[in-house]
Order: structure tokens, then sequence, then C-alpha cells
């Protein structure tokens, strides 16, 4: 279970959240929906202790499976991300470190967490790939980040997210730079895996039909 409790955010004397309250089921797929400077992204950042440049959560409390997550240590953050709560940044695809195969780091990461020789997380990599309806996956994982276009490496980034053991993830405008083709199946894709999962899953998103398409319940920011 994630709830924010009467949750203020502020970078300085500036506030970007002012008492946002949140409750989410386990199980649950909720939609954070506002226009750009409303705050949705500090929320989910302040949820996983990542905000930027000096922000802050100055009041309220989040709290997740019964942990206070403004008081973990930074060891427990390392066992709360990835693990219990992860998360797909805007622009996660053109974060991938431009140096390495993209089957490499996939495989790798699956290696993280989950019992897997090496031959076994690069098929499961490209089956995931190809899941996400990406053209020639086993190319793909041969391939570096410079060489895909912008929406191709979003989607790998949310493979990556949804491999993660996390009953708990974290979507910042994820299907942004997809033509609506594609944004629409692969939000398919992403809601059938979250489900079967059984997953919880905060989205945060401008846009107004990609909410109501993929979650179950609504929350609007001013």
């Amino acid at each position: 279970m994630l709830e924010l409790d009467h949750v203020t955010i502020a970078y300085g004397e500036t506030q970007a959240v002012e008492d946002f309250s949140l409750h989410m089921e386990p199980g649950e797929i909720v939609s954070l929906v506002g226009e750009s400077g409303s705050g949705k992204t500090s929320v989910i950042r302040g949820i996983l202790g990542l905000l930027p440049g000096g922000g802050a959560v100055t009041q309220g409390n989040i709290v997740f499976d019964g942990k206070d997550l403004l008081d973990v240590t930074p060891e427990q953050w390392r066992t709360v991300r990835g693990r219990e709560i992860s998360m797909i940044f805007q622009d996660s695809g053109a974060m991938m470190n431009p140096t390495r195969k993209i089957g490499t780091v996939f495989a790798e990461y699956l290696r993280t967490h989950e019992k897997l020789t090496k031959k076994e997380a690069w098929k499961k990599g490209t089956q995931m790939l190809a899941r996400m309806r990406l053209p020639s996956p086993e190319n793909i994982m041969c391939s570096y980040p410079f060489q895909l276009s912008g929406g191709m490496a979003q989607r790998v980034a949310l493979c990556r997210a949804l491999a993660a053991p996390a009953d708990t993830v974290l979507l910042d405008e994820p299907f942004r730079g997809l033509d609506p083709d594609t944004r629409r199946r692969v939000m398919t894709v992403v809601r059938q895996a979250t489900c079967a999962a059984g997953r919880t899953l905060l989205l945060v998103t401008h846009a107004e039909e990609e909410a109501v398409f993929f979650t179950d319940r609504i929350i609007r920011l001013p």
C-alpha cells in the first residue's frame, strides 16, 4: 500500500505541491494528471526521495508498506528503489549508457534480480522487447542506444522498468514521443503486464486520453 498524507513539496521558497494526499491499494492502477508545472513529477520523485535542486518534502507523510519513506536510511533506499518500487523517468531512453550494448546492460540488470545465466537473461530480454512490439528485438539487443529512435529507446526503458521485481511502479510520461498507434499498443502491453503481475502502478501524464485508456482511477492536479 502506498499513501501520501497532506504532502507539501518545496524548492527553496517555492511550493511545487501543496497539501496533496493519495491512497493506493495493492494492484491499483492510478493516473496523476495535470499541466506542466502542476507538480506531477515532484510527487513521484518525492516518493522515492529523488527530488532535484534542493527540493524537499516539507510537510506530510509518505508511507509504503508500513515504512515511512521520509525516514529511511541510505541503505534502506537501496532496497526500496528497484526491488520494491521501480520508476521510469521522463526521457529514460536518453539516459541509457551510450557506450554499452543494450542487450549487455539489460541482461546484467535481469541477473541482478533473478538467478539467470547470461544466455537465459539475454533470451528473456529479447522476449520482453518483442512483447513491447519492438521490431527485430535480436538486433536491438546488439545495438547501442544512439542507434535507436527516441520512441524505441523509451520502449526499451519501459521493458527494463517492468523487468524489476518491484510490486509498485512509478511512470513519468512514459509514452511521450510515441506515435498514436504505437502509444496505444504499448499502453495495452504495459497494462496487461501490470495486471498479470498484480502490480500497483502510478502513471504521471498530461494527456487526459492516456489516463482514461490506461488507468482505473484519475487524480487531477490543478
